[in-house]
């Protein structure tokens, strides 16, 4: 009953290489645990299971683990992608765009400039 409801969670958790990755199905409630490879997906996982069950739901426990916190994210950018577009699909907010740009200066050398296949750094804000 609860995998049904949280389906889309377990069918992100596989979409995102989610390690370790355990569910059990319990009388009252749905137990996930696994390792997220970055803060952003960890938040992802837990933006859908909000998504689904509201903002405190009673009927799922999640214990997701992080590997790699020491960034927010890694992106591969995709041909046509700004920087701009870039950080209004982490943060929300097109100006971060700097901070992306800085956390990447080995890399980038303008911020108007970044090429198809090159892995940046999304930092922690």
């Amino acid at each position: 009953m609860y995998r049904a409801k949280y389906q889309a969670v377990l069918d992100l958790g596989e979409e995102l290489n989610i390690k370790d990755g355990k569910v059990e199905e319990a009388a009252d409630k749905l137990k996930v645990w696994g390792t997220a490879n970055t803060p952003y997906e960890k938040d992802a996982l837990w933006n859908k299971i909000k998504e689904i069950g509201g903002e405190n739901p009673s009927d799922i426990m999640a214990d997701i683990k992080v590997a790699d916190d020491s960034v927010y994210a890694r992106h591969t950018v995709a041909s046509g992608e700004t920087l701009g577009g870039i950080a209004k699909h982490y943060y929300g907010d097109v100006m971060k765009y700097k901070d992306i740009f800085a956390a990447n200066t080995d890399i980038l050398k303008n911020p108007d400039v970044i090429h198809p296949n090159q892995e940046l750094i999304i930092p922690n804000l």
